[in-house]
């Protein structure tokens, strides 16, 4: 079992001279009088905390983590508070041909809710060698496949997702292609006791 916390500190802030308003204007000259909106707040700053566990054995994994656990208030115009946001995720890494093979299948379930948002992923992944695949759906919005490459410390690959939603007309699906360079850490000295960490 490993556990995180995250502390951040945050500002909003809003330059009011670059503000317009209705009262401003005059009908032939444009922007031209002052206005009678009087100034608010200008800036805010918060502290937010959040905290994780992840659960794994060789084969299956889980976790949670939870964001925003004091809510902070960004709001420049009154409350304005964060909602809690909530995650939970599980999966696990099955071999197809072995415990030595170079093939698994991946399946994965993902879900967040703040607030009255939610959303619910889930999907698999399947790996032959250095070729990887896969397909997913996003509750309510989009189908998405995936395929991709790692051969070394190179990775790359390709996904597109297919919308599902009202966004279809819109948006007509979209494009990633993605590319990434691994680097291999230097071991830890004998003496030092590594901390366990998934590998999936």
């Amino acid at each position: 079992i490993n556990a995180g916390l995250q502390a951040t500190y945050g500002e909003v802030h809003i330059d009011w001279s670059k503000l317009t308003f209705g009262d401003m204007i005059d009908d032939k000259y444009g922007f031209v009088y002052n206005t009678n909106e009087v100034q608010q707040r200008s800036k805010r700053s918060y502290s937010d905390f959040s905290a994780g566990m992840l659960a794994f054995t060789k084969r299956i994994y889980g976790g949670i983590a939870v964001h925003h656990l004091t809510q902070p208030d960004q709001g420049l115009l009154g409350s304005s508070k964060l909602p809690m946001k909530l995650t939970v995720h599980a999966g696990a890494k099955i071999p197809l041909n072995g415990e030595r093979g170079d093939a698994s299948i991946s399946p994965n379930v993902v879900y967040q809710q703040q607030g009255r948002f939610n959303q619910l992923d889930f999907g698999f992944y399947v790996t032959k060698a250095a070729v990887v695949g896969g397909f997913w759906y996003r509750s309510n919005d989009s189908f998405i496949a995936l395929i991709g490459i790692q051969k070394g410390m190179f990775r790359c690959g390709y996904s597109y997702d297919i919308t599902t939603s009202k966004l279809t007309n819109a948006t007509a699906g979209s494009h990633e292609l993605s590319v990434a360079l691994l680097f291999r850490c230097k071991k830890p000295p004998k003496r030092t006791a590594p901390v366990g960490c998934p590998h999936f």
